[in-house]
């Protein structure tokens, strides 16, 4: 390698002495470094605004492409409704060791609704439910996602779809469950655990300090007063009844039959599908199939 610099080097001496003393070799010597110069400056440009900019966009694409889903073929898009069914899940949580992390919110879950119908390649959505329930609201909130969904929405049971969870599916086109699940649990409640008699035992008491006749009320270091009781109660079965129309219209099931059924207890699914709380029993393999036969393909569920 060192040879070759060297001679390399002594050509460009030689050439250089010879076009300093002849007027063809300046003119050679010019024209050469002004073809360096230019192809210098081609480089430049070249890889400033042509390289850099489609490198740029390509990593951009497989971005994007990459964010979507890993799997090509997938034309389902499964969302999980596990555990404790709330609104939204604080941002706080992840280094909270006091909070349930057994949790889903309808935040997320509407949120992956609206992305599967916005997105061309899923032809329509699962929802596996495991859940005892848990905000009213946020199972109105998903119910009424699904139900605006332009994409038909499945769901299956696994083990539980309670109270609000089971709320939250009311509005499927199509529900599974095991024969051996829970479902349902059409009720409301609002019941906490009072400290007032442990807190006079202690020789504590309650100094009430508050404007607004009810600000405080509920508040467990004091006893419940019989208008406080009746002001709750009020709003407990507002909800109720929500819970039953909903369901009623929902499941297309008469009003009458579904508060008849609305004691706040579960059923075992066999029993679910008698009172068509749910469609079918089965599990994956059985929304599976059924899946292929409403999107007239083999489903490929990308799970959320």
């Amino acid at each position: 390698m060192r040879k070759l610099f060297n001679k390399i080097n002594d050509t460009w001496l030689s050439f250089r002495k010879w076009s300093d003393g002849n007027i063809f070799g300046y003119l050679i010597s010019n024209i050469v470094k002004l073809i360096f110069t230019l192809a210098i400056f081609i480089l430049i440009f070249y890889s400033l605004f042509i390289i850099g900019p489609f490198k740029d966009k390509t990593l951009s694409d497989s971005s994007v492409s990459d964010s979507s889903t890993e799997d090509p073929n997938c034309n389902i898009a499964g969302i999980n409704l596990h555990g404790e069914l709330k609104t939204y899940i604080p941002n706080h949580a992840d280094n909270d060791t006091s909070f349930n992390y057994d949790t889903v919110s309808s935040e997320n879950i509407t949120g992956a609704i609206k992305n599967a119908n916005e997105d061309p390649k899923i032809k329509a959505v699962v929802v596996e439910v495991d859940s005892p329930g848990g905000s009213p609201v946020a199972g109105e909130e998903i119910a009424n996602a699904i139900k605006n969904s332009d994409k038909p929405v499945v769901a299956y049971i696994r083990e539980m779809g309670a109270s609000s969870a089971y709320w939250a599916i009311s509005s499927a086109s199509k529900i599974f469950a095991s024969e051996n699940s829970n479902v349902g649990d059409i009720g409301i409640t609002s019941s906490y655990l009072s400290d007032a008699g442990k807190n006079a035992k202690d020789g504590l008491t309650y100094e009430q300090l508050s404007a607004g006749k009810f600000k405080d009320a509920g508040n467990t270091d004091k006893p419940l007063t019989a208008e406080e009781r009746a002001l709750f109660m009020r709003d407990v079965n507002i909800v109720y009844q929500n819970f039953i129309k909903d369901v009623a219209q929902n499941r297309n099931i008469p009003i009458d039959k579904v508060s008849s059924m609305a004691d706040g207890a579960t059923v075992l699914g066999l029993k679910g599908k008698e009172l068509g709380l749910i469609d079918v029993i089965g599990g994956l393999p059985e929304v599976e199939q059924y899946l292929g036969k409403i999107i007239n393909e083999k489903p490929d569920i990308c799970w959320q």
